[in-house]
């Protein structure tokens, strides 16, 4: 049985043609390295057993095979369910308010960041967001409690007090 090491010698041995197979396969560099990627990725984790293998880079290409064929019938699936229904609308651009928003929230820490939009865009309660997140609920709290009062600062025209809901207290 070869050990991690050894899988670093295949990687290193096979990468180069495994790419170059991927991208005949794929037709495009980016889906080939996603392709290459997963391959080496199940690769890995199957070491024990593939490193016992007769032939590990067949293998290697066999995944990458299954792997395009795999994608390319569900971008089929997903033409033909847009030949069925049509394009999509086009989306408007974003509006001034939805400029200011973004650009005000990129601005406030990931933490309460990610509170508000769990609590405005998902409707998730203090309770939902500290089970999700991890924390107590104190601590959602006072991130939301927080990051309305930095978006009222950076946000012309608005006050903490419009932001505040009544189930965060």
């Amino acid at each position: 049985m070869r050990d991690a090491r050894s899988f670093d010698d295949f990687y290193r041995s096979t990468s180069a043609r495994t790419l170059r197979y991927s991208y005949a396969v794929a037709g495009d560099p980016g889906e080939a390295q996603d392709l290459v990627q997963e391959a080496y990725a199940r690769a890995w984790r199957q070491w024990g057993k593939l490193a016992a293998h007769p032939a590990p880079e067949a293998w290697l290409r066999l995944v990458v095979s299954r792997l395009a064929t795999d994608r390319w019938r569900r971008l089929l699936g997903w033409r033909a369910a847009i030949s069925r229904t049509g394009p999509p609308e086009d989306v408007r651009p974003p509006g001034e308010e939805t400029v200011l928003l973004v650009g005000a929230l990129r601005q406030l820490p990931p933490n309460q960041r990610q509170a508000l939009a769990l609590h405005y865009l998902f409707d998730m309660s203090v309770e939902d967001i500290a089970r999700e997140t991890r924390v107590p609920t104190g601590t959602v709290k006072s991130w939301l409690s927080r990051g309305r009062s930095r978006l009222a600062e950076l946000l012309p025209g608005v006050s903490a007090a419009e932001l505040e809901v009544e189930d965060v207290a």
